[in-house]
């Protein structure tokens, strides 16, 4: 069998609870039929992703093809209670269920106690679990009530399942989330994914940017990550935002949340010419709406690159531990600045074991990033008449 778990800890226990379960369900296993799924039968739909908010937002493409094939169908999306704004007014979701899972999130155990006491008292035609994660299959997934449960076993699980997903290796995550439909013989061509921002909302963020002082075309950069192996230095966002301001004469706006902040400071304290920080100042929906409104983004891999890939914002994203083949920004309008270390395709990116620590990231020079930048920028000169997005 197929697993897509890199870190060796919780591939050894995922095998072990896998030689376990199998065990235990093989009755089931043997005599498992998983039926056909006639759409028409079909009227409540559970769709599961729980981590992290960039994953939820690369399974929104997911949502139009569905509401095409299951007509008849109520949609949910259970998700965590961050990523679930960035859900809301979408047109093809019907409800939004949030929960922070203690596995993934710092939350309490009593509360998963309480929410799976609400969750099982509902029924579902079909589950959708897009992660592919033992844990969810197990804690989320296999208590709740449904004739079909659908999804991967490369983390883990399979016998939770009714449907099985084939697992085809590594793709980008929204073609991994894209194939799941598939086998559901839903139609994936014209893919359609966003941030469906209500007018007020829209205003409010020209607002904002009307008054930090913007009158025109400017570009974001956000130089955080959750993951602290996926961060650029510092001083070389320093370099590069200055360069920028200096060759295109454009603002730039650093974003990031309260987090960020005192990494946002710092860059901030050091440039020669002063940005616009609104760095802890965004919700989350505010920044898809800056987002939406930047010319460019340059950032790490992180969130806020996939929520500008959702929002059509051309992108260069600066990729070092994880791999951009997977989790790169999705679509043509982007370019990805990396090295080739092989290390990065066993890395868990948790940790650096490479002899030169962070070398995938300390080798992209500011010049590497600058061309890429160039690249996109010559492109938009062209379309856009001038330097108007």
């Amino acid at each position: 069998m197929r697993y897509r778990i890199i870190n060796r800890k919780k591939l050894y226990a995922t095998v072990f609870a896998d030689i376990v379960g199998n065990i235990i369900f093989l009755p089931k296993l043997l005599f498992r039929r998983g039926g056909e799924i006639i759409p028409e039968d079909v009227r409540e739909i559970l769709i599961i992703r729980t981590a992290y908010i960039g994953d939820a937002v690369m399974t929104v493409p997911i949502l139009k093809p569905l509401r095409k094939r299951f007509r008849n169908s109520r949609v949910s999306f259970l998700t965590s209670t961050s990523a679930g704004k960035l859900l809301e007014n979408n047109p093809h979701l019907d409800e939004i269920i949030t929960y922070d899972p203690f596995w993934f999130y710092p939350s309490e155990k009593r509360n998963y106690i309480e929410f799976m006491r609400k969750m099982k008292e509902r029924v579902f035609d079909i589950i959708i679990e897009t992660r592919g994660d033992i844990r969810d299959l197990l804690f989320l997934a296999w208590p709740l009530k449904a004739r079909h449960k659908v999804g991967y076993k490369a983390g883990g699980g399979g016998y939770f399942l009714t449907h099985v997903v084939p697992y085809e290796g590594l793709k980008h995550r929204v073609e991994y989330h894209l194939d799941i439909i598939r086998y559901l013989d839903c139609d994936t061509e014209g893919i359609e994914w966003g941030v469906y921002l209500t007018e007020n909302e829209r205003d409010r963020v020209r607002n904002i940017i009307a008054e930090s002082g913007i009158r025109g075309a400017f570009i974001s950069v956000h130089p955080g990550a959750r993951v602290i192996l996926k961060r650029w230095m510092k001083e070389r966002f320093v370099r590069l935002c200055d360069s920028i301001i200096e060759r295109y004469k454009m603002p730039v706006v650093l974003i990031g949340d309260d987090k960020e902040r005192d990494i946002i400071d710092s860059i901030v304290e050091k440039m020669k010419f002063k940005p616009i920080s609104l760095a802890g100042r965004l919700s989350l929906r505010e920044l898809a709406g800056v987002l939406s409104e930047s010319m460019l983004f340059i950032c790490n891999d992180s969130a806020p690159m996939h929520i500008a890939a959702a929002v059509k914002t051309p992108t260069v994203a600066i990729f070092g531990p994880s791999k951009s083949i997977g989790t790169g920004p999705y679509g043509d309008i982007h370019k990805v600045v990396e090295k080739d270390f092989q290390c990065r395709y066993m890395c868990d990116e948790s940790s650096c074991h490479y002899p030169e620590y962070h070398a995938c990231m300390r080798d992209i020079g500011v010049e590497d990033v600058l061309l890429a930048v160039e690249d996109i920028m010559g492109e938009l000169r062209i379309e856009c008449s001038g330097l108007t997005h």
